[in-house]
């Protein structure tokens, strides 16, 4: 199993795409996902995105995906049920009543949040970083240090988690236990923050004195080597993203 958004070889249909292609077309499935309320087209979708990733072999890392993205997820759906009183009354609230919209709405959210972030997170699984840099540069003429910017903070996420996990290590050798309650695993958490942060401000300075050794200021488009043609897959994919996206604003127009 990779480690988070860690790049995945592979000879599947998304690892041949485009990496501009890629990123435009989750960024317009994660819209068509937020445009509409519509449950059944949502659910359509997060079907699509499970079996998008499952053709990819990475069925194990999008289930640890999902798993994340519903406890966040669940969070938001408990805040909705509380103050969305909306619907047939099933129970009586001290401010209002939970209803069968509250439930509605509550559902659509964890749909909606799943089915978004499986394909944003899909492109970092099949996509090297420095092609998703260097494509955006050359084909969507983004700035040089906008994309080498984002997308070093997309790597250093990993590196950082990493480094958490070690350093917890290095205490539970020590004989400090994190099993117990979450508000018992925060408090102990937070004193390791400061050797985090210590060592992220580490990094982050060493890997800015790299880039200015390799030139970081005197990059532009025509500065990268490969090139990034556009092939029948790719016009294809667009087509349907885009297609998905209208078809997400009719539901939202209508109703």
């Amino acid at each position: 199993m990779a480690k988070f958004l860690e790049y995945v070889p592979g000879t599947s249909f998304l690892h041949r795409m485009n990496p501009s292609v890629k990123l435009v077309c989750a960024i317009l499935f994660a819209i068509a996902c937020f445009t509409t309320s519509n449950l059944i087209f949502l659910g359509v979708l997060l079907a699509g995105a499970v079996a998008l990733a499952a053709g990819c072999g990475l069925g194990r890392e999008t289930a640890g995906l999902m798993k994340a993205v519903f406890a966040f997820s669940l969070i938001l759906a408990v805040v909705l049920l509380l103050t969305t009183p909306t619907g047939a009354p099933l129970v009586a609230l001290p401010w209002g009543y939970l209803g069968t919209g509250s439930l509605l709405a509550a559902l659509t959210a964890i749909v909606r949040l799943e089915a978004a972030a499986i394909p944003l997170f899909l492109v970092f699984y099949v996509t090297r970083m420095s092609d998703i840099t260097n494509s955006a540069v050359k084909q969507l003429h983004v700035p040089y240090k906008y994309a080498f910017t984002f997308t070093s903070t997309v790597h250093f996420i990993p590196v950082f988690m990493n480094d958490m996990a070690g350093i917890m290590e290095a205490q539970t050798a020590r004989g400090v236990a994190f099993d117990g309650s979450l508000a018992k695993k925060m408090r102990l958490m937070m004193p390791l923050c400061v050797p985090l942060l210590v060592s992220s401000v580490r990094k982050t300075n060493s890997a800015a004195i790299a880039a200015e050794v390799r030139g970081f200021n005197l990059r532009t488009r025509q500065s990268g080597y490969k090139d990034y043609p556009l092939h029948t897959e790719d016009y294809l994919a667009l087509a349907a993203c885009a297609l998905i996206l209208t078809a997400a604003i009719a539901l939202a127009v209508l109703g």
